[in-house]
């Protein structure tokens, strides 16, 4: 994981004098573009990081900066490790090394009987465990991998990857690689993968543009109107796209599927409006007049 390897790094260049990328890459089984990658994201993080060119060049701490166990307050140690420890369920013991150096810097942070304020729960299916770790050799190892994926609109496709990077995001295991049929960068959600096999074939990390994906489903953009007496629920549902307008909210959001905006318009009944677009309200009249058919049925009647 990024984190386990950030963390590395920081105290590879804490033991040594100057340590060259192609020693770090080596070390840490990457690609020596990913090292110059996580040695930026460590600048960012405030410790300095001075880089050097030629026969002799590499990375070193800039002079007179090192690193102790007061560079981070106890409750920064605990909200990483803490964060480590949830995530062994799902990843095994490659957290493991991370949660040691860790503990090293404080020792405290490893005794089971010390009050934990934030709990954090990663848990997850043993199939997805099992994708999980696979994944995880997979990036490390930058080997190719062949999946059966089925995308948002349940359609089923198989995908040759070359894995970058794993995420976990709102309780999600996300894959981050460049997929050779679309020929871009896409993300994977795990729990949709049926299939997977690691190749042996090794992969080159390719220069890929910073630039936003298209999503392969372009969805439905909706612009729903809601009366207050929902608001709570409106502002749970659609976290930062609601607007207040005086006595409703208007919220502008995509559904990717049109059977769940259906089923969430509907629940709202008469506190909400659809603004746009027009065709969406005739498919939701049509939703509900089929409810109210199959209804009618159930009770005898005739539907009319």
């Amino acid at each position: 994981m990024r984190l386990d390897r950030l963390l590395g790094i920081a105290l590879e260049l804490m033991a040594k004098k100057r340590v060259t990328a192609a020693e770090l890459a080596a070390k840490f089984e990457v690609s020596i573009r990913t090292v110059y990658r996580d040695v930026e994201l460590i600048n960012q993080a405030g410790i300095p990081v001075a880089s050097f060119t030629g026969a002799d060049g590499g990375f070193e701490l800039m002079n007179g900066f090192f690193l102790t166990r007061q560079h981070f307050s106890v409750n920064d140690l605990s909200v990483i490790y803490t964060l480590l420890k949830a995530m062994e369920s799902a990843m095994g013991g490659v957290v493991a090394p991370a949660m040691r150096k860790l503990a090293s810097l404080n020792p405290d942070l490893a005794n089971e009987g010390s009050h934990e304020a934030v709990i954090l729960s990663i848990s997850t299916s043993d199939y997805e465990r099992d994708i999980v770790q696979e994944l995880f050799r997979a990036v490390r190892q930058s080997c190719v991998v062949r999946l059966e994926y089925t995308s948002t609109s349940g359609k089923t496709t198989e995908r040759s990857v070359e894995p970058l990077n794993l995420l976990w995001e709102k309780g999600v295991w996300y894959l981050e690689g460049y997929c050779r049929s679309r020929q871009s960068k896409r993300y994977f959600r795990v729990s949709r993968i049926a299939s997977l096999d690691v190749c042996g074939e090794i992969f080159v990390p390719r220069q890929i543009p910073d630039e936003s994906e298209e999503s392969e489903i372009q969805g439905i953009c909706a612009h729903l109107r809601f009366g207050l007496a929902v608001r709570t629920r409106v502002f749970e549902q659609f976290p930062g796209e609601c607007t207040y307008q005086g006595d409703w909210i208007d919220v502008h959001t995509t559904f990717y599927k049109k059977e769940y905006a259906l089923s969430v318009i509907a629940s709202y009944g008469t506190n909400v409006e659809i603004v746009s677009p027009a065709e969406l309200q005739g498919d939701v009249i049509a939703h509900i007049e089929a409810i109210r058919q199959h209804y009618a049925k159930k009770r005898g009647g005739n539907g009319i």
